[in-house]
């Protein structure tokens, strides 16, 4: 039995060149969300990626306190008319999550964040692919 089948341990350039398989597997990646990160950063589009994280996290909150504080954060940096971090989405989304924010739900964000996540997949990811901060990942240690 080989030894690669027992320890699925894989280089970072291995890692890297598997991010070519799907923005999913680039957003399951610690690694993977960096790079994407530094290359949103350099397209100043961010705050897409951020806003699909923030959602993940917030899925995972357990108390309600908790969640109404949170949803209020995610709501003011991302979702609202003029927020530092606003989003792209339309206004019937938008106004869906302002309408029913004082009683949030760990659901409240979902469909933004599916369409945040088309963004990413159809817009944003296959320039990243083609992008210098892709290719140095998978270069390295290939000296």
């Amino acid at each position: 039995m080989p030894i690669s089948c027992c320890f699925p341990y894989r280089t970072p350039q291995e890692e890297a060149m598997g991010w070519a398989e799907s923005v999913d597997k680039v957003l399951e990646s610690k690694a993977g969300r960096v790079a994407f990160i530094a290359f949103l950063k350099s397209e100043f589009s961010e705050e897409n990626i951020l806003f699909w994280m923030a959602c993940e996290e917030y899925k995972k909150i357990k108390s309600t306190t908790k969640m109404i504080e949170r949803s209020q954060e995610i709501f003011t940096e991302y979702v609202k008319v003029g927020s530092p971090k606003e989003i792209n989405i339309d206004c019937g989304t938008r106004e869906n999550i302002t309408r029913h924010i004082s009683t949030p739900t760990l659901n409240s964000f979902d469909h933004a964040q599916n369409i945040i996540h088309s963004l990413l997949a159809k817009d944003c990811y296959p320039r990243f692919l083609k992008s210098d901060i892709y290719m140095a990942y998978c270069q390295q240690n290939e000296r």
